[in-house]
């Protein structure tokens, strides 16, 4: 693993440890949708995608979003699902995922052709998109680089 990457886990573990402090400081309290630093807390569980509007408001609130267009009958899908719950846990990217079966018009305006579809939204704007199972070290160095 490289210095830089070690060097963004350990921020991060640093950040959750603030909060949970924090929370242990409020009596247990820390509003849903505030982190310590008072900006909005990153999601540390995958985002389920309700519609466009749902995902729109998800991207403009969170700086880096990884969106996985994904369905429940797809092998490579089901594969790289506990990276993408890693992901959501340990990075400070927002994770939502769209099932394209549920949301088939989303899917078609965000160019899932084949599942799944991975897009990054750095700020707003969709600066990555991969097709196909993605291994865990491509996406969180996309992440980090976007971050």
């Amino acid at each position: 693993m490289s210095d830089s990457l070690d060097d963004e886990r350990e921020r991060i573990r640093e950040q959750k440890k603030r909060e949970l402090q924090q929370r242990l400081e409020n009596g247990g309290e820390l509003r849903a949708d505030e982190s310590a630093s008072g900006e909005p807390a990153t999601p540390t569980e995958p985002i389920a995608i309700e519609g466009e509007a749902h995902l729109t408001d998800v991207v403009d609130t969170h700086d880096v979003v990884l969106v996985d267009c994904y369905a429940d009958w797809c092998g490579p899908c089901q594969m790289i699902e506990p990276t993408i719950e890693a992901l959501a846990a340990e990075t400070d990217a927002a994770v939502a995922k769209v099932d394209v079966d549920q949301h088939q018009q989303l899917a078609q305006q965000l160019g899932a052709r084949g599942v799944p579809t991975l897009i990054l939204y750095a700020d707003g704007e969709p600066v990555e998109r991969m097709v196909g199972a993605q291994d865990r070290a491509t996406l969180e160095s996309l992440i980090s680089q976007h971050g």
